[in-house]
């Protein structure tokens, strides 16, 4: 595919066969990130585990610092006190059967997350080959899962991200947006590398981080040193 402009001008400004610092390599993303809106900057970790081992699955969630930098909009599914507990804490759409048909028919997905309680997972089960695919999928092991909605809608709204190995054995998380600057970016960065490293399945033997890189949205990556 043929790239453009800033994309090959960007290549051009860093040695590209070179590992860098952090921040270091945190400002190279931002000077590249050059598009006209504010571009997120994404985190990408190769991991020496075989995702299609059970017991080398690295999965997780933590909260950001400095937040994402976007406004997520969060659905929750629930009935009764927790619905009343939902909307208490500003969760955006507060429903049960209803929203479900709602996402099943109209194909609705003006939201961010999905927020339910256990009781409720039969009902969201009816929509899973829809959510699925789309990351949107509630599950326990991400905390959307949940008889404490509050804390979990209070962590999406803070920034809570979810990191999870995929079947190249990579994670990609993003880390917030140009803007935030070198310094809430490394605070971010550094929060999620602890909680990947902590999150090294027992059954891993040899280098377990393999390699690091940044990039922006619309940019090319930068290879980063780890000393974990």
């Amino acid at each position: 595919m043929r790239k453009g402009k800033h994309y090959v001008d960007s290549l051009k400004a860093y040695d590209q066969s070179k590992q860098y610092e952090t921040q270091e390599a945190l400002k190279i993303a931002i000077d590249n990130a050059k598009a006209k809106f504010d571009e997120t900057i994404e985190l990408h970790v190769r991991l020496g585990v075989d995702p299609r081992n059970a017991d080398q699955q690295v999965r997780g969630t933590v909260v950001l610092p400095n937040g994402t930098g976007k406004t997520m909009r969060v659905v929750v599914i629930a009935k009764g006190e927790k619905a009343d507990e939902a909307q208490k804490a500003g969760a955006d759409f507060v429903g049960a059967e209803d929203l479900v048909a709602k996402i099943q028919n109209e194909n609705w997905f003006d939201y961010d997350v999905i927020i339910t309680t256990p009781d409720m997972m039969g009902v969201i089960g009816r929509i899973g080959k829809i959510l699925g695919p789309k990351g949107l999928m509630p599950n326990p092991k991400s905390g959307t899962v949940t008889m404490d909605v509050a804390k979990a809608i209070s962590d999406a709204k803070a920034g809570k991200v979810e990191y999870r190995v995929d079947k190249q054995a990579i994670v990609h998380v993003i880390i917030g947006k140009k803007s935030f600057g070198v310094e809430k970016l490394n605070e971010n960065f550094t929060t999620v590398m602890d909680a990947i490293a902590k999150a090294k399945p027992a059954a891993v033997k040899g280098v377990y981080i393999k390699s690091i890189s940044l990039a922006p949205t619309m940019g090319p990556s930068v290879r980063v040193v780890y000393k974990g």
